[in-house]
């Protein structure tokens, strides 16, 4: 896999389009988690939405590399 790639004359880490993509992901994760009523089961949704990134990017990560 491609280490980085030129994005206008820069280099460009592969991992900032799938922090990008995750970003993404999250915004419907969480309208879907709201709209089921999931966070008024977590205790801290905050936390809960962090771990939640955390996850998906270091996943999402994983696949690439």
């Amino acid at each position: 896999m491609i280490r980085e790639f030129l994005l206008f004359d820069a280099l460009v880490p592969t991992l900032v389009p799938v922090f990008l993509l995750t970003g993404c992901l999250m915004l419907f994760l969480d309208r879907l988690f709201a709209a089921t009523g999931l966070y008024s089961i977590v205790w801290y949704p905050s936390l809960f939405r962090a771990a939640a990134f955390a996850i998906l990017f270091s996943g999402i990560g994983l696949l690439v590399y």
